[in-house]
């Protein structure tokens, strides 16, 4: 199979990954489909490292599979297989109640890890992918996975520069250009990591940050 016919989710939807530090704005995000693995507690504890590793094993391994059922089969795309660029990591995040919730203590947040993968990814594969990973004594961490579809439709998206820990002045910003624009947030966190946290200096990350949006009730 040539370089070609490698599927890109990230050029298929393209306008859905531009952000700028610059200043907000808004983006419409098509419902996309992931695998994801939930948890709560401090990013970067076992639990969360657990899951990012479990996440990644389920990713490649179902990748490798559909990569030779493609090389296998007389017409790849049109049965449905082949290879495809695995993406990289994102995160949701929530925490009690309806307060912010990086205000709150880190060990209470929860998050959602996903990466996203082509729509033609099914439970069965997903199921074939966790067998594999057992076989090969993985840990049961790669049992939690689940595919889902989210649809989060109009969002407000910025490109955040610098540490995880400065991200509410940026959020900040999001939340001024929202009203700004008669809307409100409704929704979770979602966070889109361009870089490696532990290759690269605090003030090099880059972080898309997303967050949908509602118009406001009227009244308010």
């Amino acid at each position: 199979m040539s370089k070609t016919d490698k599927v890109d989710l990230y050029k298929e939807h393209k306008a859905e990954y531009v952000a700028s530090v610059k200043a907000p704005a808004l983006v419409e995000v098509s419902p996309a489909r992931y695998l994801t693995v939930a948890g709560r507690g401090e990013p970067g504890d076992g639990a969360f490292t657990a899951a990012v590793a479990a996440l990644y094993g389920a990713a490649f391994t179902i990748k490798m599979s559909r990569k030779f059922a493609g090389l296998r089969a007389a017409s790849p795309r049109q049965a449905g297989k082949g290879d495809y660029k695995v993406c990289g990591l994102e995160g949701l995040w929530w925490g009690e109640g309806e307060g912010e919730f990086f205000n709150q203590p880190r060990q209470t947040w929860y998050w959602k890890l996903l990466i996203r993968t082509p729509d033609s990814i099914t439970a069965a594969d997903l199921k074939q992918a966790k067998a594999a990973l057992a076989k090969r004594g993985k840990g049961p961490e790669c049992q939690e996975v689940k595919l889902e579809t989210i649809k989060e439709g109009l969002c407000v998206q910025m490109l955040h520069a610098g540490p995880y820990a400065t991200e509410p002045q940026t959020i900040s910003l999001m939340r001024q250009f929202a009203e700004g624009n008669g809307l409100t947030f409704h929704g979770l966190h979602h966070e889109i990591y361009l870089s490696d946290p532990r290759r690269v200096a605090p003030q090099r990350v880059r972080t898309i940050l997303r967050i949908p949006v509602r118009r406001q009730k009227a009244g308010r």
